[in-house]
């Protein structure tokens, strides 16, 4: 009976759905989600009082404006209030950002393999994905990308750190490829993984957009932070931009478990360094062992490590869940593992160390 089937945009018609790290179901051995590129600390001192206190106005719609919170980012980021907008995620952000630019017939460019949200959330959008290779270091290939960029592009995407292979652009690259941007296209430095570079090429993005009006940054407190269950990520954009994102912005979005707990976040910085500082040295850790099992493993600033197996990405990713790990495996390219316990860590190792002599 197709005659009774809604009407639906023909915009989603093969679009594949965003697929999550695998989660522990409990069945097997499995013991440790790496999959996911969570934060494995508690919440930070003062965020779980915070939360527990709000819990209380569960029946109380959020502040919609998240006054508190943007008022504690721009003092943070030493930026105009107006400047910052909030959102469900960075992912949330981004996808309020495609809505005020982009629709059918508009082109988004980026780079490709990257964060799998782009393709989704640039489909949902009406506009069509221009994906520019990785280059075979698994870098940013940003002469490509600007030259990618036509009269139809409206946004550009560069994933910094980018997501799935940890790599970062140095901030020399990254400004000469800004230059080549018309001043008319949107570029969205996506920096989910900021707190986690330590290679001081990198520029931080907020230092960019004070003087290019067209440059957005996004970030998010689901990673370094630890409140990905609580879906809450904000934007730093001049203020056509940043008005804009308020408006596409879903109403009461960010709950006020969120907003509080993300006051709380920001106000525990040093407890937040020690731990990202934690994590850090374990990715060297990590990062270095499997450097000295054979692997040729891209230099990652992020909290996580990419392995290129090909065709044997799904048996590696069989092998660790076997062992007591989840993965996050792209079929036919890849695995993303995150850094996480050390414990968890070791039998990744060990894994990996056992796989490569059957390669």
């Amino acid at each position: 009976m197709s005659e009774n089937i809604p009407k639906l945009r023909a915009a989603l018609d093969g679009m594949p759905s965003y697929k999550p790290g695998k989660r522990n179901t409990g069945d097997g051995p499995t013991a440790y989600k790496l999959s996911s590129n969570e934060n494995p600390f508690p919440p930070l001192p003062g965020v779980l009082e915070s939360v527990t206190g709000a819990a209380g106005s569960f029946n109380r719609y959020p502040d919609m404006a998240c006054a508190a919170l943007l008022n504690e980012l721009a003092d943070r980021f030493e930026v105009p209030v107006e400047h910052v907008a909030t959102g469900t995620g960075s992912v949330g952000v981004a996808q309020q950002l495609l809505q005020a630019t982009a629709g059918p017939g508009d082109e988004v460019v980026y780079a490709w393999r990257s964060f799998e949200a782009y393709p989704i959330i640039t489909q949902i959008s009406g506009a069509t994905s221009v994906r520019v290779p990785l280059t075979e270091g698994e870098e940013h290939d940003l002469d490509a990308m600007a030259d990618a960029v036509t009269d139809r592009t409206r946004l550009v995407f560069v994933c910094n750190p980018n997501n799935p292979t940890g790599v970062a652009i140095p901030g020399a690259d990254l400004e000469r490829f800004l230059d080549r941007v018309p001043r008319d296209v949107l570029v969205v430095l996506d920096e989910a993984y900021r707190e986690f570079v330590r290679d001081d090429r990198v520029v931080d993005g907020l230092r960019l957009y004070r003087d290019r009006p067209n440059v957005c940054v996004l970030r998010t407190f689901s990673k370094a932070y630890g409140l990905a269950g609580l879906r809450v990520g904000f934007a730093v954009a001049h203020e056509p931009v940043a008005a804009a994102l308020r408006k596409t912005a879903v109403p009461f979005g960010v709950s006020q478990l969120a907003q509080d707990a993300a006051v709380a976040s920001l106000r525990s910085e040093d407890a937040l360094l020690q731990r990202v500082d934690a994590l850090v040295a374990e990715r060297t850790r990590v990062f270095r062992r499997l450097r000295d099992q054979g692997w040729t493993v891209p230099e990652t600033q992020a909290n996580f490590v990419w392995l290129r197996l090909g065709d044997r990405t799904t048996d590696f990713a069989a092998a660790c869940e076997q062992a007591g790990v989840i993965i996050r495996p792209f079929a036919g390219e890849g695995v993303r593992v995150t850094v996480g316990e050390p414990e968890a860590n070791d039998i990744f190792l060990q894994t990996a160390e056992t796989f490569r002599k059957s390669l």
